[in-house]
């Protein structure tokens, strides 16, 4: 078993891995508030919390401790964690990734055979769930209601919604992107023909791009509320609508993902 981290397969590093455990779910965070005269606490939910993922690695024999040493060079390079949080994939399920990085210091443990090295890699993921490597994206072309069917992941995920039409300045003027019954409004927002509002529900953001791709301006004063609907495993019903303004097309990139 091995993994790859920003696109590096740890066997390319000269490494043997293994997982020596795995979490079914990150960390919970409990919500629990302690009341005088009642036993036990009152209960106001849990949630989860980061996640760690510990690997046992050992570098196979080598003609010289200097040539484990260079070994271990690279990997200090690869796994640096000033460079951030990285995509971190395993053999095992290589349909999903964790956004990761190293959490402690590596201590290798110089074996008697021939200069071999063993050591612990324990990653860091702030973010607990782990997303799809190849994602699931809808296109919707048209008004009216559609079914979008989620097959990956095991939980609601925060998709990204593209929309594109013309829309212009008035509070009649307007698109709706309804999920699950859940309204994703664009009123009053002059959307000019060749733009693309982009709704990221995950981040809480929108924000405007051109044909090219480059950001223009701020899109969160476009919509009418805050409202970042979700996806659900399975089937989801989603409602588009125009009034006074022309809807060409709405793409939806799932973020699937898995607790």
């Amino acid at each position: 078993m091995g993994f790859s981290y920003n696109d590096t397969a740890s066997a390319d590093m000269g490494i043997l891995a293994r997982l020596t455990s795995w979490q079914v779910c990150g960390s919970l965070r409990n919500y629990t508030s302690a009341i005088p005269g009642r036993s036990g606490v009152a209960d106001f939910g849990a949630d989860f919390d980061y996640r760690e993922i510990n690997v046992s690695c050992n570098i196979p024999p080598k003609r010289s401790f200097a040539a484990l040493v260079s070994v271990l060079d690279d990997i200090s390079l690869w796994l640096d964690p000033a460079d951030g949080l990285k995509q971190l994939v395993f053999d095992d399920v290589p349909d999903r990734y964790f956004m990761a990085r190293l959490r402690e210091k590596i201590d290798c443990e110089r074996l008697l055979v021939r200069s071999a090295g063993s050591f612990d890699l324990k990653f860091f993921c702030p973010d607990p769930f782990a997303y799809a490597v190849e994602d699931e994206e809808y296109t919707i072309s048209s008004t009216g209601t559609h079914t979008v069917r989620r097959t990956k992941g095991n939980i609601a995920s925060n998709p990204i919604y593209r929309i594109q039409g013309v829309i212009t300045s008035s509070a009649s003027n307007y698109i709706t992107i309804t999920t699950n019954g859940s309204e994703l409004k664009i009123v009053n927002a002059p959307l000019a023909s060749g733009e693309t509002l982009v709704v990221d529900t995950d981040m809480m953001t929108a924000y405007v791009e051109d044909s090219n791709g480059d950001t223009l301006r701020n899109g969160l004063p476009y919509l009418k509320e805050l409202n970042f609907p979700t996806l659900n495993v399975g089937n989801n019903t989603v409602v588009v609508a125009a009034n006074n303004a022309t809807f060409t097309s709405l793409e939806i990139e799932a973020k699937s993902r898995w607790r």
